[in-house]
């Protein structure tokens, strides 16, 4: 799984936790983004449908939550796996814009890379190896790439992990079908065509910074549409020029969270976010409350490494001090008085 700011994977245990304890067999994870809690929903038993506007963040849906794991055969699937990591490197857009004109990637990766992507389209194209094979190849890219986590910029210095090979692991697939959606997450709930699910999991993002910016270089590699790009990180154009989602806006996001929360067809709805984010903690409750019984569970947190490292000029200098290095965490339960006691209660005192 790709290095992501905003990961629940520390939070996945507890997560698990409440979905064995709300009863559910449906889940829909809203937000999805590296699929890790639609996952762990898939792992416990659920029928998952994930959802999330960015490319990258569907082909980890048809892999993960889509794919089921009992319709591939292993053999084949290991054998692709192989063949696509001996091909011999080839130049292309990866190589020109990610090694050469930025420095995400090691040329010597980056050809291996352009030599598989190519090979992917003209070899597995319409196969249910597809998503599985380009899921592994991003995996494998963000294994040795040269940033701190997120695409906004690459270090200074090679990271030591970019001297490394490129190399294809299979990932671990899931038992189970499940539904992959790529959709604007307000829109989807207006238009009710996702459908009702038991238990509904909301990740909305914190701040402005689109995810498809943060991790552009993964949604070229999925597009794989060679874009115009601009700055010395070679951001897809479409970052700066399209128009952002309500959900980087702070002054339409609460009301636009409020009706997603609102709206979402489901028995009870769990909503991750944190205190350095546009909503306060009694702003969340107030938000909730339309769903019935509301607790929050608060969790202490590391923040992102990026965070902890601070901001640096162009000569590598820090600007300024770094603020804090821990944040809180909010899940908040929201439905029937006593499915989200229930709930509480199996993670134990972490109500406030």
């Amino acid at each position: 799984m790709i290095k992501y700011l905003g990961s629940k994977r520390r939070l996945v245990p507890v997560l698990e936790t409440l979905f064995d304890f709300s009863g559910a067999r449906t889940a829909l994870d809203l937000f999805t983004g590296t699929t890790r809690v639609a996952q762990a929903f898939k792992g416990r038993g659920a029928t998952v449908t994930a959802v999330d506007s960015a490319r990258y963040a569907e082909a980890f849906a048809q892999c993960y939550v889509a794919t089921d794991a009992r319709d591939l055969d292993a053999g084949d699937l290991a054998a692709a796996v192989d063949h696509l990591d001996g091909l011999p490197g080839e130049e292309g857009y990866v190589t020109e814009v990610f090694c050469r004109r930025s420095r995400f990637l090691r040329p010597e990766n980056g050809v291996r890379i352009d030599a598989i992507r190519r090979a992917l389209d003209e070899d597995f194209a319409g196969s249910p190896l597809f998503p599985v094979l380009l899921t592994s190849l991003v995996e494998a890219a963000d294994r040795v790439d040269s940033t701190t986590g997120v695409q906004m910029a690459y270090l200074k210095a090679w990271a030591a992990r970019a001297d490394r090979a490129l190399c294809l692991r299979v990932p671990d697939l899931l038992d189970g079908a499940g539904t992959a959606v790529r959709g604007d997450a307000l829109e989807l709930v207006r238009d009710g065509s996702l459908g009702g699910f038991d238990l509904a999991y909301l990740d909305p993002p914190y701040n402005r910074h689109r995810y498809t910016a943060n991790y552009h270089v993964w949604e070229t590699l999925v597009a794989w549409d060679a874009p115009e790009h601009y700055g010395v990180a070679c951001k897809r154009t479409e970052v700066r020029d399209e128009p952002t989602s309500v959900f980087n806006r702070k002054r339409e996001m609460p009301a636009a969270l409020a009706e997603v929360v609102a709206g979402v067809d489901a028995g009870v709805v769990v909503l991750s976010y944190n205190d350095e984010s546009w909503i306060t903690r009694d702003e969340l409750v107030d938000l909730c409350a339309v769903r019935g019984e509301v607790r929050v569970l608060v969790f202490q947190q590391d923040r992102y490494v990026g965070a902890r490292i601070g901001i640096h000029g162009p000569d590598g200098r820090p600007v300024g001090e770094v603020s804090h290095t821990r944040n809180v965490e909010y899940v908040v339960l929201a439905g029937d008085a006593a499915t989200v006691r229930r709930m509480e209660a199996a993670v134990g005192d972490r109500s406030r």
